[in-house]
Protein backbone atom coordinates (compact mmCIF):
# COMPACT_ATOMS: atom_id res chain seq x y z
CA UNK A 1 0.00 0.00 0.00
CA UNK A 2 0.98 3.57 -0.46
CA UNK A 3 2.00 5.85 2.60
CA UNK A 4 -0.82 7.40 4.80
CA UNK A 5 -2.75 10.18 3.65
CA UNK A 6 -1.45 13.34 4.52
CA UNK A 7 -4.90 15.26 5.22
CA UNK A 8 -7.88 13.54 5.74
CA UNK A 9 -10.63 13.81 2.97
CA UNK A 10 -13.37 16.48 3.36
CA UNK A 11 -16.74 15.12 4.82
CA UNK A 12 -19.56 17.00 4.90
CA UNK A 13 -22.11 15.96 7.74
CA UNK A 14 -25.34 15.55 6.71
CA UNK A 15 -28.39 17.12 9.56
CA UNK A 16 -29.80 14.03 11.34
CA UNK A 17 -33.09 12.57 9.81
CA UNK A 18 -36.70 13.04 10.91
CA UNK A 19 -36.49 10.41 13.53
CA UNK A 20 -33.36 12.15 14.96
CA UNK A 21 -30.74 8.90 14.78
CA UNK A 22 -29.48 8.79 11.32
CA UNK A 23 -28.28 11.30 9.33
CA UNK A 24 -30.30 11.10 6.10
CA UNK A 25 -29.76 7.64 4.70
CA UNK A 26 -31.83 4.50 5.40
CA UNK A 27 -30.26 1.98 7.43
CA UNK A 28 -31.37 -0.87 4.87
CA UNK A 29 -29.99 1.23 2.34
CA UNK A 30 -27.79 1.28 -0.55
CA UNK A 31 -25.01 0.17 1.20
CA UNK A 32 -23.81 -3.63 0.31
CA UNK A 33 -23.27 -5.94 2.94
CA UNK A 34 -20.06 -6.44 4.31
CA UNK A 35 -19.56 -10.24 3.19
CA UNK A 36 -22.01 -11.80 0.72
CA UNK A 37 -23.59 -15.09 1.65
CA UNK A 38 -21.41 -17.70 -0.24
CA UNK A 39 -22.64 -21.22 0.01
CA UNK A 40 -20.36 -23.77 2.15
CA UNK A 41 -17.81 -25.70 0.16
CA UNK A 42 -15.88 -28.68 0.89
CA UNK A 43 -12.59 -26.75 0.39
CA UNK A 44 -9.80 -26.81 2.89
CA UNK A 45 -9.98 -23.54 5.75
CA UNK A 46 -6.65 -22.36 4.31
CA UNK A 47 -7.43 -22.14 0.75
CA UNK A 48 -10.79 -20.59 1.80
CA UNK A 49 -9.04 -18.12 4.02
CA UNK A 50 -6.22 -16.61 1.53
CA UNK A 51 -8.53 -16.13 -0.93
CA UNK A 52 -10.78 -14.19 1.59
CA UNK A 53 -7.77 -11.87 2.43
CA UNK A 54 -6.35 -11.71 -1.41
CA UNK A 55 -9.87 -10.03 -2.25
CA UNK A 56 -10.00 -7.96 1.10
CA UNK A 57 -6.18 -6.44 0.14
CA UNK A 58 -7.49 -6.05 -3.22
CA UNK A 59 -10.37 -3.85 -1.88
CA UNK A 60 -8.40 -2.01 0.73
CA UNK A 61 -6.00 -1.19 -2.44
CA UNK A 62 -9.02 0.45 -4.48
CA UNK A 63 -10.16 2.07 -1.68
CA UNK A 64 -7.33 3.80 -0.96
CA UNK A 65 -7.09 5.00 -4.86
CA UNK A 66 -10.59 6.09 -4.51
CA UNK A 67 -10.05 8.21 -1.32
CA UNK A 68 -6.98 9.37 -2.66
CA UNK A 69 -8.92 10.27 -5.73
CA UNK A 70 -11.62 12.19 -3.35
CA UNK A 71 -8.83 13.92 -1.83
CA UNK A 72 -6.98 15.00 -4.93
CA UNK A 73 -10.36 16.60 -6.28
CA UNK A 74 -10.84 18.95 -3.27
CA UNK A 75 -11.06 22.65 -5.01
CA UNK A 76 -10.55 21.56 -8.30
CA UNK A 77 -13.33 22.25 -10.99
CA UNK A 78 -14.85 18.48 -12.34
CA UNK A 79 -16.68 17.98 -15.03
CA UNK A 80 -19.53 15.48 -13.69
CA UNK A 81 -21.78 13.15 -16.55
CA UNK A 82 -24.90 12.53 -15.33
CA UNK A 83 -27.62 10.36 -16.59
CA UNK A 84 -29.35 11.36 -20.08
CA UNK A 85 -26.49 12.42 -21.32
CA UNK A 86 -26.61 15.75 -18.77
CA UNK A 87 -22.52 17.55 -18.21
CA UNK A 88 -22.12 20.00 -15.22
CA UNK A 89 -19.22 21.38 -13.99
CA UNK A 90 -18.75 22.52 -10.22
CA UNK A 91 -15.72 22.68 -8.16
CA UNK A 92 -15.49 19.85 -5.59
CA UNK A 93 -15.78 20.58 -1.85
CA UNK A 94 -16.92 17.81 -0.03
CA UNK A 95 -18.48 14.05 0.28
CA UNK A 96 -20.41 12.86 2.92
CA UNK A 97 -19.26 10.20 5.19
CA UNK A 98 -20.89 6.86 2.80
CA UNK A 99 -19.36 9.13 -0.24
CA UNK A 100 -23.32 8.90 -1.29
CA UNK A 101 -23.00 12.57 -1.77
CA UNK A 102 -20.76 15.42 -3.53
CA UNK A 103 -20.82 18.90 -1.92
CA UNK A 104 -20.21 21.19 -4.78
CA UNK A 105 -19.48 25.09 -5.17
CA UNK A 106 -20.43 27.24 -8.67
CA UNK A 107 -21.81 24.33 -10.11
CA UNK A 108 -22.33 24.71 -14.20
CA UNK A 109 -25.48 23.32 -15.31
CA UNK A 110 -27.52 23.68 -19.27
CA UNK A 111 -29.63 25.82 -16.87
CA UNK A 112 -27.28 28.03 -15.18
CA UNK A 113 -25.33 28.41 -11.97
CA UNK A 114 -25.89 27.33 -8.62
CA UNK A 115 -23.65 28.67 -5.97
CA UNK A 116 -23.68 25.48 -3.96
CA UNK A 117 -24.97 21.91 -4.56
CA UNK A 118 -25.03 18.01 -3.26
CA UNK A 119 -24.73 16.05 -6.29
CA UNK A 120 -26.09 12.34 -5.47
CA UNK A 121 -23.18 9.92 -6.60
CA UNK A 122 -26.46 7.68 -7.73
CA UNK A 123 -26.87 10.87 -10.49
CA UNK A 124 -23.58 10.43 -11.48
CA UNK A 125 -22.02 7.80 -14.24
CA UNK A 126 -18.73 9.13 -14.55
CA UNK A 127 -16.17 12.35 -13.71
CA UNK A 128 -12.78 13.59 -14.57
CA UNK A 129 -10.41 16.43 -13.19
CA UNK A 130 -7.39 17.98 -14.41
CA UNK A 131 -4.31 17.11 -12.06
Amino acid sequence: MQTPLSSPVPVLRLPRGPQGLSRGFAPDGRRAPLKPEVPETPESPAVHECQESQEQRARAVLRERYLRSLLAMVGRQVSFTLHEGVHVTAHFGATDVDVANFYVLQLQTPIGVQAEALLRCSDIIAYTFKL
